[in-house]
C-alpha cells in the first residue's frame, strides 16, 4: 500500500505547478517529486522497522523475564525494563538518524546556500514526505495491531476465563498463543511505530517553523534553529539510557528481600530522566538558539521547553491516577463490578469520559503558555511584529518529547511482562513466581496506558504545529495572500462549506472508531466460535490429554486484522482528498483537520483511559479483595476489559 501511494504522490508532484522562486533555485517538479517520494518511502520503511524491532526484542526478552522471576522480582523488573529500553533507543535513534541523513544528503546534492540554489531555510520542506510515510505505516500498525490483540483477548478471556473458568494464559485455551502474540503486535509494534511517527513529525514540523522564522527575522545563521530538534532528541537518547540503567537488579544476598513496588522503581527512573532533560534542554537552547538579534530569546525558548517537560510529567501522572489500582478511580470501577456487568460498563464509561478533562486543561495551558513565551522572546520580523509564538509551541512539543525514549521504554515493558506471565502460567511454575509476574503485568497495564496518554498529548501539541505547517505550504502553493493564515484566524466557520468541513472532520473520528470496533467484534466472533468448537469437539483438552490447535486462532486473527484494517485506514487517508476548489478547498480541509484533531484527542483519551482502567480493575479483583478469580465481579470486569 505504501508503494502504491508513493506512485500516486509521484504523479501528483509531477503535474503540480511550481513557483518562480522554486524554479530559480533549481528545485522544479521532477526534483521535488523525486525527493518527496524518496522521503516518503524511507519514512515508511523506518516506521515499519521500528515496529519490527519492538516485536523482535520482546519475544526474546519475555522468556528471560519469566526465568528471572523464579529468582528475584527486582531482577525480572530490570530485565524487562532494559529490554524495553533497547527497543526504545532503536526507535528514537532511527527517527533522528533518518531525518539527519536525509537532511545531509539533500543539503549536499542540491548545493544549498550556493548561488542560484535553494536556501537552507527552505530545505526542511523537502522532508515532509518522511513524516507522512512514518504516519502512514503507523496508522496501519496501530489499527491492525489493535484489531489483532483485542480480538484474540476477547476469545481467550470470554470463553476461557468466563465460560470455562480456567486461568488467564492457561495452556488449555486454544486462543492463548494468539493473545500473547497480540500483546507484541498491538503494543510493541504499534506503539513503536506510533512514537516513531510522533517524533519524526514533531522534528520535521519544528525544523520547518524554525527555518521560516529565521527567514523572516533575517537571522544570519539559521542552522541552529533548524537543527535544534535533532540535537534535543540526540540528548533524549543519552538521558533516557541513563534513566533505564538506573534501574538495577537485586544485589547479592538480597534475593529474598521484600518485593518493591515496580511502579515506584520506574517512577524513580523517570524522575532522573526528567531532571536530566531539564538540564540538557537548557544547555541545548543556549547552544543552538542564541542570536545577537535577540540575546534573551534562548531563555524564553528554554522556558517553553520546561513547559513541555512539565506537561509530559503531568500527563504521565494523570494517566497513572486513572489506571493504577492504587488510586480511587480503578478501585471504584472494581467495586462497580460487584453488582454486575451493567454497572461495570457504566462506571467504566463514566471514568473514561471524566478522564478527558484534566489532560485537555493541561494541553490548553501548555499551548497558550508556550505561545506567549515565544511571542515575548524578542524575535521580530521586518515590520517589528513578534513572530516567535509558534516556534515557542514547537519547542514545548520538543520538551514534551525530550523524554520519549524512557516513556517508550515503560510502554515496551508492558507486553514483555505480560508475556512473561503467560510463559510462567503455561510452564506451570510455582504460584510465588506467578505472583511476581502478575504484579509486573499490572504495572505494565498502567505504563501502557500512561504511554498512550503521553503519545496523545504530544500528538495534540504537534498537531498545532502540523496545522500551521500545512497553512504555510498552502500559502506557498496557491501564491495567494494566505500568509499568517494561522495567526489572523481566517478559517471562518460561518462559511457554510467550512462549517461542513468541520462537521465532516468530527464525524470521521466516530466513523473510524466505529469501523475499528466493528472489525474487532467480527474477528472476536470468529475466535470465540473457534475456541468453543475446540472445547466441544476435543474434550480431552480440559484434562490435558489433547493439545489445542493454537495455530488456528493465530491464523484467524492475523488474516482478519489485515483484512479489516483496510477500510478504516483508507477512510483516514482518502477523506481529506475529496475537497475541491482552490483556496476555499484549502480552508475546508483546514476546518476538517482542526475539528478532527479536537474530536480525535478527546476520543483517544476516553478510549485509552477507560480500557486501561478496566484492565487493572480486573487485576485488582484478582488480588482477592473483592472475591478473586471466578467471582461474578471478576466476570463483569473481564467483560468490561474486553
Amino acid at each position: 500500500m505504501a508503494m502504491l501511494l508513493a506512485l500516486l504522490i509521484l504523479c501528483i508532484y509531477l503535474f503540480r505547478s511550481t513557483t518562480a522562486e522554486q524554479e530559480a533555485s533549481g528545485v522544479g517538479r521532477s526534483v521535488t517529486a523525486f525527493v518527496t517520494v524518496t522521503s516518503f518511502l524511507l519514512g515508511a520503511l523506518c516506521s515499519g522497522a521500528a515496529g519490527y524491532v519492538g516485536m523482535w526484542v520482546s519475544v526474546r526478552a519475555n522468556v528471560r523475564v519469566s526465568s528471572a522471576a523464579r529468582r528475584s522480582a527486582r531482577e525480572a523488573l530490570q530485565i524487562a525494563v532494559r529490554s524495553g529500553g533497547f527497543s526504545a533507543m532503536v526507535v528514537v535513534g532511527m527517527a533522528v538518524m533518518g531525518i539527519a541523513i536525509l537532511y545531509a544528503i539533500f543539503y549536499v546534492w542540491l548545493g544549498v546556500d550556493s548561488p542560484g540554489s535553494m536556501k537552507v531555510t527552505e530545505l526542511p520542506l523537502l522532508l515532509v514526505g518522511y513524516g507522512f510515510g512514518a504516519s502512514f505505516v503507523a496508522l496501519f500498525a496501530q489499527l491492525g495491531g489493535g484489531i489483532y490483540t483485542k480480538a484474540a483477548d476477547v476469545g481467550a478471556d470470554l470463553v476461557g476465563k468466563v465460560e470455562r473458568g480456567i486461568p488467564e494464559d492457561d495452556p488449555r485455551n486454544p486462543a492463548v498463543i494468539a493473545d500473547l502474540v497480540g500483546d507484541n503486535v498491538g503494543d510493541c509494534a504499534a506503539r513503536g511505530a506510533d512514537l516513531f511517527e510522533s517524533i519524526a513529525a514533531e522534528i520535521i514540523s519544528a525544523m520547518i517553523l524554525g527555518g521560516t522564522m529565521s527567514k523572516r527575522c533575517k537571522i544570519e545563521d539559521p542552522s541552529g534553529f533548524i537543527l535544534f530538534p535533532l540535537v534535543v532528541h540526540s540528548f533524549d537518547l543519552v538521558i533516557s539510557s541513563i534513566g533505564v540503567l538506573s534501574i538495577r537488579g537485586t544485589r547479592k544476598g538480597s534475593v529474598k528481600s521484600p518485593m518493591e513496588d515496580p511502579m515506584a522503581v520506574l517512577q524513580k527512573g523517570y524522575s532522573i530522566t526528567i531532571v536530566l532533560a531539564v538540564l540538557t534542554f537548557g544547555a541545548s537552547t543556549r547552544w543552538m538558539l542564541y542570536t545577537e538579534q535577540a540575546p534573551s530569546a534562548w531563555f524564553s525558548f528554554a522556558l517553553c521547553g520546561l513547559v513541555g517537560i512539565i506537561t509530559a510529567y503531568a500527563f504521565v501522572w494523570i494517566s497513572k491516577y486513572y489506571t493504577d489500582y492504587k488510586y480511587e478511580p480503578v478501585r471504584s470501577l472494581a467495586l462497580a463490578s460487584s453488582t454486575g456487568h451493567g454497572t461495570n460498563i457504566i462506571a467504566g464509561v463514566s471514568l473514561g469520559l471524566e478522564s478527558t478533562a484534566l489532560p485537555v486543561l493541561i494541553i490548553s495551558v501548555a499551548i497558550v503558555s508556550a505561545f506567549w513565551l515565544g511571542q515575548n522572546s524578542g524575535l521580530v520580523d521586518e515590520s517589528g511584529k513578534p513572530i516567535g509564538g509558534l516556534f515557542g509551541t514547537a519547542v514545548a512539543t520538543m520538551g514534551m518529547l525530550s523524554t520519549a525514549g524512557y516513556v517508550l521504554t515503560m510502554d515496551m515493558f508492558g507486553p514483555i511482562a505480560d508475556n512473561a506471565g503467560g510463559i510462567v502460567e503455561m510452564s506451570q511454575q510455582p504460584e510465588s513466581v506467578r505472583e511476581i509476574t502478575d504484579v509486573l503485568d499490572a504495572v505494565g497495564n498502567t505504563t501502557k496506558a500512561t504511554t498512550k496518554g503521553f503519545a496523545i498529548g504530544s500528538a495534540a501539541l504537534a498537531s498545532f504545529l502540523l496545522f500551521s505547517a500545512y497553512m504555510d505550504e498552502v500559502s506557498t502553493f496557491a501564491q495567494e495572500p494566505l500568509t499568517q493564515f494561522w495567526i489572523d484566524c481566517q478559517v471562518d466557520i460561518a462559511i457554510p462549506e467550512v462549517f461542513v468541513g468541520g462537521l465532516l472532520g468530527s464525524m470521521l473520528i466516530f466513523l473510524f472508531s466505529a469501523w475499528a470496533c466493528s472489525a474487532v467484534g467480527k474477528t472476536a466472533q470468529e475466535v470465540v466460535n473457534e475456541v468453543r468448537r475446540q472445547f466441544i469437539e476435543r474434550p480431552g483438552i480440559m484434562e490435558y490429554k489433547e493439545k489445542p490447535d493454537y495455530g488456528r486462532c493465530v491464523a484467524i486473527v492475523a488474516s482478519a486484522s489485515l483484512r479489516e484494517m483496510i477500510k478504516p485506514g483508507a477512510l483516514a487517508i482518502i477523506s481529506p482528498m475529496v475537497v475541491g476548489q482552490p483556496l476555499l478547498g484549502a480552508k475546508v480541509v483546514a476546518a476538517m483537520l482542526m475539528f478532527a484533531t479536537v474530536s480525535g484527542i478527546l476520543m483517544a483519551l476516553f478510549l485509552n483511559t477507560a480500557g486501561g482502567a478496566w484492565d487493572n480493575a480486573k487485576k485488582y479483583i484478582e488480588t482477592g479483595v473483592l472475591g478473586g478469580k471466578g467471582s461474578d465481579c471478576h466476570k463483569a470486569a473481564v467483560t468490561g476489559d474486553t
